[in-house]
């Protein structure tokens, strides 16, 4: 028997699919799980009913509204919806762009789900809490060194709120001087994360924003121009999200801080960057990391996350609280920060998340990171030049030259010359078990699709996603109406666009379906 030669291969790939119900929709009244044993005899003579003593303020005045359903009918309820979810375990997600998605360690995962660490509460007594303080101290030691940043607190709950800390803390800052009422603009790239803009104009600062020159980079001459005595600070990413590096980055730090402002530094695309360069050397004042992106502790589907915020000396008085700290050979909150701008999320960050990367940067090593950021650029060099070869594909900016970690691509001449858009292109790669990010609207870079390999993937896993993209194209030029009737395998076929424009239509809790469902209008 010939064997089969897999290498330009494409994998069949049909999404289970299942005519799931909510799973309030399944609940049955009177059904359980687990019947939870009632207290001995003597427990109840020590200690009581266990519910007289709780005050009546904080007992509920009905039944608390939860699904009622037995242990099996659960377990086959979210197997089932997890047969219709792609994720990092399943298929080559090199197509999460800007998300930094690579495998997580298993042993990492169990570490992070031992009864030490999932029964934890965090109002604890600091005393009982020593090895999860421990953790986080030495955790924020090592993103020192990797940063050359002074202090870091890993309150923030991902990357958009690290940045609103970033504002916030340029905003004490300007107070704290007695600048805040002249200081009033942020300046930003356009290629920068889009949340670099919102939290500065949220904290009311004016955005001024700063776009490529000829060659594609932030045009320095424009930032000149820019700069004023009402410039509060600078927020931008670096790499920016279309891959390209600013070169000229720590003379932008300097005209800023010339002009007094404050430069901080959006990393969540810092994969590439691990052991190279720092946001020390660049200039910066404050930069944050996503450890659930760069430094592999999973996106958890939106959360728990973890944005976690450095400063220097200077900005340290000014970092959410509590911060842990060390004493006498114990651990503990410090909150003796007179100038803090307070919390920005409860207590002091989450503890699964800050152990998965702790661990996967004890395991790795200062050498081990380095090699990280040097096989992601390889990796990330090798997608570059095969996509750059697919038909109708290209790279807009600095043209000729390598990005970092990712990459904006665009099908700007596939849907000149075949009509099909970046969305017909999403749609059928879930055909083929794969998916990919568009770009943050508005797209400036048209028709845009980003690509970051991470350095989790090997050769074979690049190839394939490659083949996939390569038959795209080829199916756009040769046979259109596949891609705009896909996906043709998946769970939802078609989704109806109108629906996300409606607000009275949205639904995002059981709660609310039954209050909207009884309305007139929308039945």
């Amino acid at each position: 028997m010939k064997r089969i030669d897999r290498s330009n291969t494409l994998r069949k790939f049909h999404q289970a699919k299942w005519d799931e119900p909510i799973i309030f929709e399944l609940s049955k009244s009177g059904e359980r799980g687990v019947l939870v044993p009632k207290a001995e005899k003597e427990i109840v003579s020590a200690i009581g009913d266990g519910v007289s003593k709780i005050p009546e303020s904080m007992k509920r005045e009905g039944s608390v509204n939860l699904p009622e359903i037995s242990q099996v009918r659960v377990l086959r309820h979210y197997l089932r919806l997890s047969q219709e979810t792609l994720g990092a375990d399943l298929n080559v997600e090199i197509g999460q762009g800007t998300c930094t998605m690579k495998y997580s360690p298993k042993v990492n995962e169990q570490l992070a789900r031992m009864s030490k660490v999932t029964e934890l509460h965090p109002l604890q007594e600091e005393s009982t809490v020593q090895g999860t303080l421990e953790i986080m101290y030495r955790l924020d030691h090592m993103m020192r060194e990797i940063s050359g940043m002074d202090r870091f607190s890993f309150q923030p709950g991902g990357g958009s709120q690290a940045i609103m800390t970033m504002a916030s803390i340029i905003k004490a800052k300007h107070i704290f001087t007695g600048e805040d009422n002249k200081r009033d603009e942020v300046i930003t790239t356009i290629y920068s994360h889009p949340s670099d803009a919102a939290a500065a104009a949220l904290k009311g600062y004016k955005i001024i924003t700063i776009y490529p020159d000829e060659e594609g980079y932030p045009d320095i001459e424009a930032l000149k121009h820019a700069i004023s005595d009402r410039t509060a600070g600078l927020i931008v990413a670096n790499p920016e999200d279309t891959g390209v590096y600013n070169h000229r980055i720590k003379e932008f730090t300097r005209l800023i801080h010339e002009a007094g402002g404050v430069c901080c530094y959006d990393q969540a695309n810092a994969n590439g960057l691990l052991g190279v360069t720092r946001a020390k050397e660049a200039g910066f004042d404050m930069c944050f990391f996503n450890l659930h992106k760069t430094f592999s502790s999973p996106h958890g589907c939106g959360g728990p996350a973890c944005g976690a915020v450095g400063v220097t000396k200077e900005f340290e008085q000014f970092l959410p609280v509590p911060l842990v700290d060390l004493k006498d050979d114990s651990y503990f909150l410090n909150y003796d920060l007179p100038n803090s701008i307070g919390k920005v999320r409860a207590f002091y960050g989450v503890p699964q998340v800050a152990l998965r990367a702790y661990s996967w940067i004890m395991s790795l090593g200062a050498e081990g990171l380095y090699e990280v950021a040097k096989i992601a650029v390889l990796n990330n060099n090798y997608l570059f030049r095969k996509v750059l070869q697919i038909k109708g594909a290209s790279a807009p900016f600095i043209e000729g030259k390598q990005r970092i970690e990712q990459v904006r691509y665009s099908w700007k001449k596939l849907t000149e010359d075949t009509g099909i858009t970046t969305e017909n292109v999403q749609n059928r790669m879930f055909d083929f078990g794969l998916h990919y990010w568009t770009s943050h609207h508005p797209y400036i870079v048209p028709q845009p699709f980003t690509l970051e390999p991470t350095e989790s993937y090997s050769k074979e896993d690049l190839d394939e996603y490659i083949n996939v993209l390569t038959e795209i194209s080829r199916e756009a030029y040769e046979e259109p109406e596949i891609l705009k009737n896909a996906p043709h395998n998946s769970v939802v076929h078609k989704i109806d666009d109108s629906e996300f424009e409606d607000p009275e239509k949205w639904v995002p809790t059981w709660r609310m379906y039954l209050k909207k469902a009884e309305s007139p209008n929308l039945k």
